[in-house]
Order: C-alpha cells, then structure tokens, then sequence
C-alpha cells in the first residue's frame, strides 16, 4: 500500500512489468508479470494495491477538489469532535450548521456577481452596457424582470453543484464493508459510513437552503421600500423553510437514523421540493412586480444578509471552541490541539470560503469597472462586507506569519539540540570528513521536529479568522477599513485600500496557484506526492457534516482491500500487509473489518505511519490507544512499525523509546514500534561514490531492514500451525 504520493504499481514493486490481477484502472491490485523474480523470499508473492486515483483521478475532479476545500475542510472538522461521548450531538449539530452557511454564502456570492453588480449596478449604467452586447439586451428592461432573468444564474450554479454531489453515490453503490466484521472501534465506520440516506437527506437540506435563500435575496430587494402582502408571507414561508432546514441539522439522533427509516427521507425530499417550488413563485412575482424599486446604489438587502452570515459564522465557531474546551480530556499530554482540532479545521475552511467568495465578487466588480482601482468605477466595487472579509484575511494570514518566524526561530535552538544528541547516539565517532553531512543530517530531524510547533500556528490562525468574519459587521455601518484604520491608528487611506487591494491580488494568485498545482498533482506523480497530501487526507473521512464536500474514498478502498484480504487468506494463503504513510491508515480500517478468523492468517507491517502522529490527537473519537491496541489484537501482535527522526510525518505508534524495545514487560505493544536510523552511514560506502541518502517520509520497500521484518513476519505466519499456503 502506498501513502500519498499516488505512486504507479511499477514504483511499488519496484518492476517495469506488472500486471492488474483485479479492481479497475482507478484502483487496483497488481503483481509482477512473470517471468520477473518479484521477491527474494521463496514462495512469498508480491501484490501492490494502487487507489491513487481515487481521490481524483481526473483533471476535473482533482479541480472540483480545490473548490470544494472549504466544503471538506468543514466535513472534516466533524470527525475531530473530542473523545467524550456527550460532545458528539453538540459538535454534530454546530459542524453541519456551519457547513449550511457555506451553501448560504456559495449562494450569495453567485447572487452577488448576477443579481447586484450585473443585474442591480451594471444595467442601470450605459457605460457599463457599452460594448457589452451579451448582456445590454437587458438594458431596457424592468428591474423586476432584470433580476427575474438573472436568478437563473445563481439557480443554475445551485443545480450544478447538486448534480456533482449526486454522482458519487451512484459509483459507489457496488463497494459495501462486510457484516461479519466484529470491531469494537468507531474507525471500524468510515468504510461504510458514507452511504445513502445520510447525504441523500442532507443534501436535500443543503438544496432547499440554497434555493431558499436565492428566494430571500429576492424578496428582501423587494420589500425594502414596498412590502406588499404577497410579499410578507413569501418571505415568512422562506423563514419558516430555513428554520425547518436548521433545525433538522441541529437534531443529530433524528438525521443519522437508520437507513431503513426512510420517513426522514420524505420530509427532506419534501422540503426541498417546496423551497424549488417557491423559488419559482418568487422569481414570477418579482418579475411581475408593478411598485417602483427603491432607489439604492446596491442591491436593498444583500449587504445586510451577508453580514447576517458572517456573524452567524462568527457565532458558530465562538460555541463550537467553547463546546471543544468544555468536553475535551484532561488528562496530560493527551490533546496537544488544546482539544480544538475541529475548530481549527472549520475555521479554515471557513476562512478559506469568505476569500474565495469576495476574491470572485472583487474581481468581478474590477472587470465590470473596466479596471478602474477606485471606488468611483461604475459599479463602485463590491459590497462593504467583501471589502473587510479581504482585509480580515490579510491580517489573518499576517500576524500568523508573524508568529510562525518567531516559533522558527523560538524553537530553533531546542530542536536543534535534540536533532544533535540523536545525531551522536547514532554516529557516535564519525570521521572528520563526514562533518558536512552531519550538519545535514541534524538539520534534517530538525526539519522533522518542528511538526509539532505547527499547532499554536494553527490555533491562531483560526482565531484570527473568526475575528476577520467578525469585523465584517462594521460594514452595516457604511465605513471602510481604510476610513477606521486611518480615524483610530493614524495610517493612511489609501494605503489602506493598497494593501487590500494587493491581498485580493494575492487571494487570487494562490487561488490560481490551486488550479495549476492540482493539474501537476494529476499528470505528474512528484507534484501528487506534495500536493495530494491535503486532498487524500481530507476525501479519506466521509461526508457527514456537508454533502457538497469531495466524495470518500475510504468509502471503496476500505471494503475493497477487506474483500481482497478475506478471498487471499480463504484460499490458504497467509497475508502479510505493508503499508506506507496514509496508506497505513488505509490498512488500519480493513483490519479492524476483519473477521477473527481471517485476521489468524494476517500481519501488519506500518512504516512511515501518522496513525499516532496525526491520526490519534487530531481524531480522538476515531482513532484512539485502544483502537491501536485493537489492531495489535486481531492480527496476534504480528505488527511492526518502521519509524525515523528524520520524518516529519511518521512517528512511533506505541513507544517513542529509541533503544530497542523489551517484550519482558508482559505488554505485546512494546515490540511493534521499531526505529531505523536515518542515513545508514555519513560516508560513501565502498564503491559508491555518494553517502547513503536521507530517506525522510520517503518510503523504504528496497532497503535490507524492511526486506527482513517481511521475512521475519512470514515465518511468524508459517509457525502458527494453521493449513499451509504461501505467504501474499
């Protein structure tokens, strides 16, 4: 098993020619194509499984990716909820609230772009219509019937996303997690968690939200100077569809029913219905409105809605921090996030869809104004709101790269001196050429070391952008940030409206940056090993907090290789299971999937593995020490962990101990983590001439120590006495 890197089978088994034994071209298991030798070790054979391509697999779903990030960050914040059985409601329900205000906002932002600055500013303009023939045809027209004919775009964006994360329900319908399997383990659910009805019913919510709130764009523009009857009990339906939609997301033990309860299914199928057909009524009425529209430069009511989403964000992540500190552990040691993992998640995610949301709206508004850098351009830029969530981000992403240099260089002279003590219990007289590559080699678990110091960045950064959507309110009041900046600090205006300026430049610069590394990520497998970190470890947890979010993939592989292991080890075969980085994680799951009578016939060997690292603090519901141990249990302890200090992503599992481990303490888990040191030597053996290189993360299939623990667990599967067969 592979980690991130989406490697090709020829890199994994270290042969030119293999051959796919089963699965498909997006996951597979392949071998050597004979007559290639494709082990040392008689009688064992050598099978790779490749799921590289599920995450993405084509160039538009690895782009669909890097514009649904807000959306999985947000469904991943759901599963870093704390161990605590009595906060799992309470962050269910904050989480996927949170996640409907980001279909409110994708709405409103697509609202913004058609119906205030092309419907309400540019048609009211003759020069903005000048030379724009694609759209003056609406020049003349009624404003009623302007916006009418616009809504069609932010409803045609709501129908596109809707048809996106339909799809992957459908091609995963063959994939289902065996009933036999006896974990005890909540890891044990994320094979078979992201299944119809679950994200059927909340995208039937997340629909009807949309669509609601297309509707109440429309009737607060309308009602602002003029609220006719029709109009107030329009407006009340919306409300009444939006609080049904809330509170259904704030009532977990209802939503996650089972599937065979499908009365649930009805009402939100229902609902959603209804806000489409009341979408319908609205989009007529406002096109047959006879009153005269209020004489506003922008759209009446879109300025304050966006506000009201910011706050309620606000809101959000100031009660889920409060609900993390109240339900996290407290014993020491135990939460290194502070037990705020999932509000740093969501933060971001949230964070990262207020810049896209006023980088679009912004760059709209610049194209409209013909380039004009002022806010005289004939559209007058974009709404307040847009203006000081750009403002907020730049300060964000300022004070926390402020703070990362001085971690940098805080913990430099700690790092470096346990990066040295290490360095001279494994070379403990080096010759005095070999001076250069210790300083390397020190830097390197320096490098490694500094993983950890990425939590406090992490903490700040979130609090920073729930204070950046919080300040969005001072928008209501009619001032810019420049006009506040320059009143209360002194700095000028218009350096001010540079720097923003420059940040939505450069919101659009990484947002570009994005696109570009997701199409290298997929046509070139280097860039993937990078750039796929985030994508795999986000689409690995399913989708139970946003239904718009990149679908899982954990959702195949997990049940695939549980099917693979259980048809290998019933033909009489024993299994030994090597995974490497994130696919450890992988291997984690499948295990926990296995019947006890499959699991005789196993064993694990992890190398480069977060499953304690990054899996266990961050997921502490999930993955925990005892679904560790549980693991060790159903594979009899045949496990060995292969861990380095040069890697800043895989780490001990068990013991952090550098020494050999002793099995006289009784405890089994004592003997499965195994240190490596990292050059094996700091001079050109003889005949090379290059010393041996620093591994790193880098994984290590060839090496002599990985090629041993192999051997050493097939025979550990060949004493137990059971039925011969060769080792897989």
């Amino acid at each position: 098993m592979h980690g991130v890197s989406g490697a090709s089978p020829t890199q994994v088994l270290g042969l030119q020619q293999t051959r796919q034994v089963a699965g498909d071209r997006s996951g597979g298991f392949y071998r050597p194509r004979p007559p290639c030798s494709d082990t040392d070790t008689p009688g064992v054979t050598v099978e790779a499984y490749r799921w590289g391509d599920l995450p993405s697999g084509t160039v538009a779903r690895t782009l669909a990716v890097v514009f649904m990030l807000p959306f999985m960050l947000v469904n991943v914040a759901i599963w870093m909820r704390p161990a605590s059985p009595g906060s799992e409601a309470t962050v269910k329900s904050l989480c996927r609230v949170l996640g409907l205000t980001l279909t409110v906002l994708y709405v409103l932002t697509v609202a913004g772009v058609a119906l205030d600055l092309l419907g309400w500013k540019c048609l009211a303009s003759p020069d903005c219509l000048a030379g724009r023939s694609w759209l003056s045809w609406l020049g003349g027209r009624t404003i009623g019937l302007r916006l009418a004919v616009l809504a069609l775009v932010p409803a045609a964006a709501i129908g596109a996303i809707w048809r996106v994360s339909s799809r992957p329900g459908r091609a995963y319908e063959a994939f289902r997690a065996p009933d036999h399997g006896s974990s005890a383990s909540r890891l044990d659910t994320v094979g078979q968690w992201d299944a119809e009805p679950l994200v059927g019913r909340l995208r039937a919510i997340h629909v009807a939200t949309a669509f609601a709130t297309l509707g109440l764009v429309l009737l607060l523009a309308q009602g602002t100077s003029h609220a006719s009857g029709v109009t107030i009990a329009l407006t009340a339906i919306t409300g009444v569809i939006l609080t049904v939609c809330v509170g259904l997301l704030c009532t977990p033990q209802l939503l996650d029913r089972s599937p065979a309860d499908q009365r649930l299914d009805r009402i939100t199928r229902t609902l959603r219905n209804a806000a489409i057909v009341l979408t319908v009524v609205v989009v007529a009425h406002v096109a047959t409105r006879t009153q005269p529209w209020p004489q506003q430069h922008g759209l009446p009511g879109y300025d304050p809605a966006l506000v009201g989403v910011f706050a309620a964000q606000t809101t959000l992540l100031v009660a889920l921090g409060v609900a993390l500190l109240w339900h996290r552990r407290r014993e020491r040691g135990t939460t290194p996030l502070f037990g705020l993992g999932a509000l740093v998640v969501a933060a971001t995610g949230i964070s990262m869809a207020v810049a896209y949301s006023a980088e679009l709206v912004c760059r709209v508004a610049d194209y409209l104004d013909r380039g004009v850098a002022t806010t005289e351009g004939i559209t007058s830029g974009p709404p307040r709101a847009f203006t000081w969530a750009i403002y907020g981000f730049f300060r964000a992403v300022l004070i926390t790269a402020i703070v990362a240099a001085l971690v940098v260089l805080i913990s430099r002279r700690s790092r470096r001196r346990a990066a040295a003590a290490i360095v001279a219990r494994d070379f403990p007289n080096p010759p005095a050429e070999a001076e250069p590559r210790l300083r390397q080699v020190r830097d390197a678990i320096a490098r490694a070391r500094f993983t950890e110091k990425l939590v406090p960045l992490a903490v700040v950064y979130s609090c920073l952008a729930g204070l950046g959507t919080a300040t969005t309110t001072v928008g209501l009041l009619g001032q810019q940030p420049g006009d506040v900046i320059e009143r209360n600090i002194g700095l000028p205006a218009e350096a001010t409206t540079f720097i923003i300026a420059l940040s939505s430049w450069v919101i659009a610069a990484v947002l570009l940056g994005l696109i570009i590394g997701a199409i290298f990520a997929y046509r070139s497998e280097p860039y993937r090993r990078y750039i796929g970190v985030l994508w795999d470890l986000g689409t690995y947890w399913p989708r139970a907090a946003h239904p718009f979010a990149p679908p899982c993939y954990s959702r195949r592989a997990v049940p695939e290789l549980t099917r693979r292991i259980t048809y290998l080890v019933e033909r009489g075969h024993g299994v030994v299971l090597t995974g490497h980085s994130h696919g450890s994680i992988l291997l984690a799951a499948a295990v926990l999937q296995l019947p006890p009578q499959i699991c005789g016939r196993v064993a694990l060997l992890t190398h480069g593995s977060p499953l304690r690292r990054f899996c266990t603090r961050p997921f502490p519901a999930y993955l925990d020490d005892a679904a560790l141990r549980e693991i060790g249990r159903k594979v009899g302890w045949r496990w060995v962990n292969l861990w380095r200090d040069t890697d800043p992503i895989g780490g001990w599992i068990f013991s952090k101990s550098r020494s050999p481990a002793s099995v006289s303490t009784g405890d089994p888990a004592t003997g499965v983590d195994r240190r490596q040191r990292d050059p094996h030597g700091l001079v050109a053996p003889p005949g090379e001439s290059v010393a041996p290189p620093i591994h790193g993360h880098w994984p290590d299939e060839s090496n002599e120590p990985f090629t041993s623990v192999v051997r050493e667990l097939a025979q550990r599967l060949e004493r137990r006495g059971d039925p011969p067969g060769p080792p897989r």
